[in-house]
């Protein structure tokens, strides 16, 4: 239920300076952070405390909105980036009409939630992958051609629903292929953007980035709910197709992106150099760990078509709204943002926004269970019979778990953009990308399974009573986590 992307910071060619405090390295590596064959040794910059007292100063003045800058010094990135939220606005309506469409077919949400399980496993392998290739070709190429796949599978997707295919099999493997494809998009940007922009921009270009998705799932759902009620399926996968015509043009605008230097083969090599770095990384291994149950136990979107037909109404208008809803959080938790780069302890910050995101889906259940049992209820998939104050109430506690999850992302984005070594931060993109799109997909099994087995209300209710138990847990464990200083940022 969210669209999480990033911005990396910008490589250390463009003047970054050794780290205060380097972080162990595993055998084998450079301590300066550098892989074999790299063309220069690169090192994680500090973070300057100068100005300590003035951060502190504004801080307090409350939060700011987010810097344009960034949109008015690179026409490039300006192109990118309004083409990037169009086309995902569109992106957004198919991923909703898919799971409705599948729902339409089958009236089961394990069903629906079969469609994040399917396409688990190639995110992963190419969410991987795509970071290799970003760092070995020229990076506008293999965003043009991750972009025709994606644009192809929504051609054939609206082919099937104009044609009246009800055979599902097509819908799992269009869905699969569109997931890739917008994975391979997301881990390519973001290695794209420290080549558009100055140092000094990244900051504010990530804040974009992050009100450009929550612009794309606070819309699209809500425009995909509208569409389907009120034209069908073929018309909404063909809206899609003329928004994506958008991305094309951002993409191809970029200047030329070859890759500097010398040139690292994608392989298994690679990736084995990063994972020896993840095992001595805690601090980032549990941003990862933190976000996967999070999302795994904590992911509902799987049950909104059911809610919207059988617990409190209103069909795919119902759906539109409570997927909406957390992007809606999201977005106004990335518009006042700006005291968020003063916090010192970011993960403790993290395990806070998480075990709040955890209370409000726990709620969300309690919800659903009340009105399942309430007595002389009358449901309708029309939403003009729809229990309407029932469908506000989820969508307030839903905003809430948005913003909450979105307060996690924006300090676990900059953990690993500050603790990382650069010539590293490839390949841990691609594991924050399989992280943050991958999670919610095994959430969808869990919440199809759990539902099947007991009702529509035990998924939301038992998975954020897990989420605050499991946390809590854990930095038991690891309590070096909630000590964290960005100050002194070590992986």
């Amino acid at each position: 239920m969210r669209t999480v992307s990033s911005s990396p910071p910008s490589p250390a060619s463009r003047g970054s300076r050794r780290a205060p405090r380097s972080p162990r390295l595993p055998d084998g590596l450079p301590d300066d952070g550098s892989l074999p064959g790299d063309p220069e040794r690169q090192t994680v910059p500090p973070i300057d405390t100068s100005s300590a007292a003035a951060s502190s100063a504004a801080a307090r003045r409350g939060p700011r909105f987010v810097d344009l800058s960034p949109l008015r010094e690179s026409p490039a990135f300006a192109r990118l980036w309004i083409g990037g939220t169009i086309s995902g606005i569109g992106g957004q309506m198919t991923i909703v009409a898919i799971g409705l469409h599948i729902y339409s077919i089958t009236n089961s949400t394990l069903a629906v939630s079969l469609v994040g399980a399917f396409a688990l496993l190639p995110m992963i392998v190419f969410g991987l992958y795509g970071g290799m290739l970003a760092d070995a070709f020229d990076r506008r190429l293999v965003l043009l051609i991750a972009a025709i796949v994606a644009w192809g599978s929504t051609i054939t997707l609206a082919a099937l629903a104009w044609t009246g295919v009800e055979t599902v099999w097509p819908f799992y493997l269009l869905a699969t292929v569109n997931a890739v494809a917008a994975t391979v998009i997301s881990t390519v940007r973001a290695a794209v953007l420290p080549r558009l922009l100055p140092a000094r921009l990244l900051p504010a270009a990530s804040a974009l980035t992050g009100i450009g998705a929550g612009v794309m799932v606070t819309t699209g759902p809500a425009i995909a709910g509208l569409l389907v009620a009120g034209v069908g399926f073929g018309w909404t996968y063909t809206v899609d197709i003329v928004l994506f015509l958008s991305a094309f043009l951002g993409i191809l605008s970029l200047p030329k992106l070859a890759p500097v230097g010398e040139v690292q083969r994608p392989g298994l090599e690679s990736l084995r150099y990063g994972a020896r770095f993840l095992t001595t990384a805690p601090n980032i291994r549990m941003t990862f760990i933190v976000d996967i149950i999070a999302m795994t136990f904590g992911n509902p979107r799987a049950l909104y078509p059911a809610i919207g037909a059988v617990v409190l109404g209103g069909g795919p208008i119902t759906v539109g709204i409570l997927t909406a809803a957390g992007a809606v959080g999201a977005l106004l938790s990335s518009l006042f943002s700006g005291g968020f780069g003063h916090q010192r302890r970011q993960g403790r910050s993290i395990v806070r926004a998480i075990i709040v995101y955890g209370g409000f889906i726990a709620a969300l259940g309690v919800l659903l269970a009340v009105f399942t049992f309430l007595p002389g209820r009358n449901v309708s998939a029309s939403f003009a019979h729809a229990s309407v104050p029932a469908i506000v109430l989820a969508g307030l506690l839903l905003v809430g778990a948005g913003a909450a999850d979105n307060v996690s992302s924006i300090f676990r984005q900059t953990m690993l953009q500050s603790a990382v070594p650069d010539n590293m931060r490839g390949r841990l993109q691609g594991v924050f990308t399989i992280v943050v799109t991958g999670g919610p997909r095994v959430g969808d099994l869990f919440v199809g399974v759990v539902a099947v087995a007991g009702a529509l209300w035990l998924p939301p209710l038992f998975g954020g009573l897990v989420i605050i138990v499991a946390i809590a847990t854990l930095v038991r464990v690891q309590r070096g986590f909630l000590a964290y200083d960005a100050r002194h940022p070590t992986p």
